[in-house]
């Protein structure tokens, strides 16, 4: 993951593409729940429209009609009228502005709620096989893409649009051989910005792709800076992340100078066309085929036909980047979920915590399993301890229990429910859960507590705090219960971090309790303090305790030994130590026991 082939996405083919005009489509779609302001401002765009074609329209006809024959009054009325025309288009300009951002703003928030709805659903694997930084990219860096296109682009290239077709539509009423002449350069005009749409196409995917790189490496490089500073990884870390840099800015480069030669293109053809009007519409004149008032008029409406076409230009490099991340956001929505409910999913009543696994075999990859033919019981409110060596499966076998992941063959039952057949809700909302780093939200103590039961009163959260043993420092705290955790909870000590998840788990007061190395990274006289706190926490309570030190288990109900993916010792402690296989020697090999101490100190 570290390590990322930054020429690969520096390279993304053509064929990788997706079509354009499909993300287009699909934001428009968005915008369907608010056909209402949409509505309203495709009357202000054809007012403002209206107000672009009319204006050149006044103009000639003041030259031909007032100015050559000297009416001075009538001159001012048409200047009079020439005034309210541009008044209203620029009134009507500024509230389409506003009812198109805000439609916008209204889209952008239904994004952000239906990504959010999207990460919530995932299942544990795609989180894990996604760089978080990247996600991270797609949530902030892709939407805010997303953000100046509404806010900018559209409003701006719609209403250009429109002014383009009353231009067009103004020019033919006014003289139809004329609005050929000034229409002969659009199949070039389409060509050019066809060849600059592709262009940029591949490029604003590009520079899509590198700033979630970047993100990426950068939230991994954040994380780490104590790890790279403890192995002097720091100048590495630099070099590593000044490549993935310089491979998103070259992407900018390059997408702005396609881009950037956009504008300038059609300036060129704005001139020709320019001329071609001038020229053509001067000879029209000298033989007495159009007024001068008229060539004037067009003179005014071949630049006025360029301005919107320049405007698209400016905004180019919003919509194309614009584009480019909506596709990163829809591939994201577009997600489908590994773990589902399936249609007739019941909800799964009170349990009493009676869980089977009957012949589970599971692989994240399904063609190598890490769990291999699992068949244990646990009755209710036993304890079952699982232990094993580094990588034999004990974390992915409790995973299974809340339905974190599916099983390939076999099943696992709670109560005697498939937990495939129950709502996902309905199943984890009575289990409670204790891993090695226990994650606190940015937020006070009490939030955090009750974390697991939100309708919970004060007085029941200072219960359970009292029954994990974290009461006694939380009131030492310097605002006791509302005191702020920092992010992460960084501004509490890895035991006091961990005494806290008791207590969320301790108020969600749960049937079924995982406990995943809840002791392993805390010292000897904070291990006490936890360990009598999970003593209260596992009384009449089907529990699952994975712990690597062996002596948090003595007085578990029954000790289930993994090695390799496989089942390979069952029993008590004491009868485990006596048997002398697998579990003895872990046992040994943890007290530096000599071999034959080691069934005495059982």
């Amino acid at each position: 993951m570290m390590h990322r082939h930054i020429e690969r996405i520096a390279q993304t083919s053509e064929e990788k593409a997706k079509n354009q005009s499909q993300v287009v489509l699909r934001l428009v779609r968005h915008m369907r729940p608010y056909k209402g302001y949409l509505f309203l401002a495709v009357l202000a765009i054809l007012v403002n429209a209206s107000a672009q074609a009319t204006g050149p329209f006044l103009i000639g006809r003041a030259v031909d009609q007032f100015i050559a024959q000297g009416d001075a009054r009538g001159l001012a009325l048409t200047m009079l009228a020439l005034f309210g025309v541009y008044l209203a288009g620029m009134l009507a300009m500024r509230f389409q502005i506003y009812l198109i951002a805000s439609t916008g703003q209204r889209v952008l928030a239904d994004l952000r709620a239906q990504i959010m709805q999207k990460v919530q659903a995932l299942s544990l694997q795609f989180i894990e096989d996604k760089e978080a930084g990247d996600l991270m990219s797609r949530l902030v860096n892709d939407i805010d893409a997303i953000n100046s296109f509404f806010s900018q682009a559209l409003t701006q290239s719609i209403g250009a649009l429109f002014a383009l077709i009353g231009i067009v539509v103004a020019m033919l009423a006014l003289n139809w051989r004329l609005a050929l002449a000034a229409l002969i350069i659009v199949p070039v005009m389409v060509l050019t910005t066809g060849q600059f749409a592709r262009m940029a196409r591949r490029a604003f995917r590009k520079t899509r792709e590198t700033i979630g790189d970047v993100s990426a490496d950068l939230q991994e490089e954040l994380g780490g800076v104590k790890v790279a500073q403890a192995f002097s990884r720091t100048d590495r870390n630099i070099r590593d992340f000044a490549r993935r840099n310089r491979a998103n800015r070259d992407a900018n480069v390059s997408a702005n100078t396609v881009t950037s030669a956009f504008a300038p293109a059609m300036d060129v053809l704005s001139t020709i066309d320019t001329a071609i009007v001038a020229g053509y519409g001067g000879f029209l004149a000298i033989n007495a085929a159009v007024s001068v008032g008229v060539v004037i008029s067009f003179l005014q409406y071949v630049q006025n036909f360029f301005r919107p076409i320049q405007t698209v230009s400016q905004t180019w490099t919003i919509a194309q980047s614009a584009f480019a991340a909506a596709e990163r956001v829809f591939e994201l929505i577009d997600t489908p979920p590994q773990i589902t409910d399936p249609p007739d999913a019941v909800e799964l009543p009170p349990i009493r915590g009676h869980v089977a696994f009957e012949n589970v075999t599971f692989g994240y990859n399904p063609a190598q399993p890490v769990l291999h033919d699992i068949c244990l019981e646990a009755q209710p409110g036993q304890t079952i301890a699982i232990v094993g060596p580094t990588g034999a499966g004990k974390t992915t076998l409790v995973n299974l229990i809340p339905r974190f992941y599916d099983v390939d063959a076999g099943r696992i039952t709670v109560d005697g429910h498939d937990v495939r057949r129950v709502t996902r809700k309905s199943l984890r909302s009575q289990m409670g859960f204790v891993l090695q780093e226990p994650f606190l939200f940015s937020g006070t103590v009490l939030d955090n507590i009750r974390y697991g039961k939100l309708e919970a009163s004060e007085e029941e959260v200072i219960a359970a705090a009292k029954i994990a043993n974290a009461h006694s420092f939380i009131e030492r705290l310097p605002q006791g219960y509302q005191t702020p955790v920092g992010e992460r909870g960084g501004l509490l000590s890895q035991g006091q971090r961990q005494l806290i998840s008791i207590a969320r788990a301790v108020l969600a007061d749960p049937r079924i309790l995982i406990l995943d190395e809840a002791t392993a990274s805390v010292d000897t006289r904070t291990e006490a303090l936890i360990q009598k706190a999970l003593g209260h926490l596992l009384e009449g309570r089907t529990s699952f305790v994975i712990a690597h030190r062996l002596s948090t288990v003595r007085n578990a109900d029954v000790v289930i030994v993994l090695d390799q993916g496989r089942v390979v010792e069952r029993g008590t402690h004491d009868e485990l130590i006596e048997r002398g296989e697998l579990y003895a020697e872990l046992y040994r090999r943890q007290f530096y026991l000599p071999e034959e101490q080691a069934g005495v100190a059982g």
